[in-house]
């Protein structure tokens, strides 16, 4: 990764994390388990008109396959 887009992306993350400090929280206790087969993973949207939609997945087998290329890939660069 070119690393002034590295540090630009870094600056953008920090500034969302400070304007929403409860979603870092969330995602550092999300990850000390780790997610494996059967977890669920749910998103929810509500909008400002009380409306929502949501929808789930089901980790299976072949996510966490999938999974552990992503990252193997990822370790690579």
């Amino acid at each position: 990764m070119n690393p002034a887009k590295f540090f630009m992306l870094k600056n953008i993350w920090d500034r969302f994390s400070s304007n929403h400090p409860k979603f870092q929280k969330f995602l550092n206790a999300a990850v000390r388990l780790p997610i494996r087969e059967g977890t669920i993973l749910e998103v929810k949207i509500i909008y400002p008109d009380g409306e929502s939609i949501a929808s789930n997945i089901r980790v299976t087998k072949e996510d966490m396959e999938l999974y552990a290329q992503m990252k193997d890939i990822a370790s690579r660069e």
